[in-house]
């Protein structure tokens, strides 16, 4: 008698965090794929990022975190996955003429020793092909993190973000004496 269990994919909706056009490199920042069943992070061996579109958002409250729900619409292959890991997904972006199609202003972004405390922006997409801005506040810079590369702590201050998503942390994750963010 054999027991076995097989996991042969995995998807799920993230953000491209950035895209290096200098050597065709993508990140998708925050944290890695986990496993549905043991909220593990998956050893993912290869994978591909492909197109996708938002049908609803799930507002975080507390004690529940929110959710962008999404489906996989053409699926136009993007890029491929080189690595899983607990702050996000990286890979080589191979599908050039799509990302250039809809490719958005570069945006400075500093390093962690350049951060400062104070008024800051992000970006995020809530509605399909509508990028929009963001106001957050940095409350705590944490410098020295290099375990898991959370290196702030921020509050969003935009009231349009905070109606629709309710924030970008979820609420019981977050506890000042112990951070997991």
């Amino acid at each position: 008698m054999l027991g076995i269990w097989v996991r042969d994919a995995a998807a799920g909706l993230g953000t491209l965090t950035y895209y290096d056009e200098e050597n065709s490199s993508f990140a998708t920042l925050g944290h890695g794929i986990q496993d549905i069943d043991t909220e593990k992070l998956l050893n993912i061996s290869n994978g591909e990022i492909v197109t996708s579109k938002i049908i609803s958002i799930v507002k975080g409250q507390p004690k529940k975190v929110g959710e962008i729900r999404g489906v996989i619409d053409e699926g136009k292959k993007v890029g491929e996955i080189a690595k899983n890991t607990e702050i996000g997904v990286y890979g080589k972006v191979t599908n050039k003429e799509f990302i250039n199609s809809i490719k958005l202003p570069e945006v400075p972004v500093a390093t962690r020793n350049q951060t400062e405390i104070g008024k800051a922006k992000i970006f995020c997409e809530l509605k399909n092909d509508e990028v929009g801005e963001y106001e957050i506040e940095i409350k705590k810079i944490f410098k020295n993190n290099s375990s898991n590369n959370k290196s702030m702590l921020i509050k969003v201050t935009d009231k349009q973000l905070l109606e629709t998503t309710g924030g970008i942390i979820p609420r019981n994750e977050w506890n000042t004496n112990n951070p997991k963010w």
